[in-house]
């Protein structure tokens, strides 16, 4: 199912497009329309939206270099259904799939896919388990998904969330602004970003891109995908936050450098079905 809302502009055509996922949700995403047969894919990252900056304006540098380029919300997140989870990290591959095969009817051909953050995780999990995008670009992606959780949750996290089942999480005001359940907190606890990088196709190139004064993700873990991922290409930016806060520009022109030198290595052929092996059950998680 999909629904369609255009808004002319001098250089492209944006197009608010729905998507239903394999679980019914309606994703929400705004395609960046050149004409071109050419498409990327555009993913957000850990409680954000496709209408974040880094979004937003990768998809404006694609859509000046004449690129078509689509940013979605996942489910549980901006204007997507669904119910915000704390890992989801293989739904949200899963999602990524769906819109794949969306533009894959529409003859369409998706030549990267593109995540910030979380997102990062999402687009290199798609890559272990389908060949069929040779260029993925992974934006302050976090390798060991163990760490970082203290920070949110707690020291004591395991107990608490063994007791009740749950951990709010709350504001510096006291609101609570999401819950982690036990089964998300376990999703992304199983969820082997190691396996997963030395699964990919050396066929399948991979950037990595990280900023030096990350304050979420610590750029020690672009070393570590940079190790692990047969085809690699790592990218450090100096003096750039988690969002490339004063680094937009740069980020930009990291991300279509190494984007349009693989579209002159690949010849563009829309595919109408996918590479991945066992598709059904490919991201299949409990949540």
């Amino acid at each position: 199912m999909v629904q369609t809302d255009s808004n002319s502009s001098s250089v492209a055509e944006h197009k608010r497009l729905v998507i239903q996922n394999s679980h019914g949700e309606k994703l929400v995403g705004i395609f960046h329309e050149t004409g071109s047969p050419e498409l990327v894919i555009i993913c957000h990252g850990f409680r954000s939206s496709k209408d974040r900056i880094p979004m937003v304006n990768l998809a404006a540098a694609f859509e000046k270099e004449g690129i078509s380029a689509f940013r979605f919300d996942f489910a549980g997140n901006g204007e997507s259904e669904g119910t915000f989870q704390y890992g989801n990290y293989r739904r949200e591959a899963d999602d990524l799939r769906v819109v794949v095969k969306h533009f894959r009817g529409e003859k369409r051909c998706v030549v990267a896919i593109i995540g910030h953050s979380k997102g990062g995780n999402a687009v290199l999990l798609y890559a272990s388990k389908c060949n069929d995008i040779k260029t993925v670009v992974n934006i302050a992606g976090r390798y060991n998904l163990r760490r970082g959780i203290e920070g949110r949750l707690g020291k004591d996290f395991r107990e608490k969330i063994e007791q009740n089942g749950f951990i709010d999480v709350k504001n510096r005001r006291g609101k609570i602004e999401y819950r982690v359940t036990k089964e998300s907190l376990i999703d992304r606890l199983a969820t082997d970003t190691h396996a997963a990088c030395q699964s990919i196709h050396p066929s399948c190139r991979v950037l990595t891109v990280h900023g030096t004064l990350d304050e979420f993700v610590p750029v020690e873990d672009a070393t570590e995908f940079a190790k692990y991922i047969p085809n690699h290409k790592l990218q450090i930016v100096e003096g750039a936050d988690h969002e490339y806060t004063s680094h937009q520009d740069e980020l930009a022109s990291i991300v279509l450098d190494f984007v349009k030198t693989s579209l002159y290595k690949d010849m563009c052929v829309p595919k109408t079905s996918s590479s991945c092996t066992n598709t059904d059950k490919l991201f299949d998680s409990r949540l």
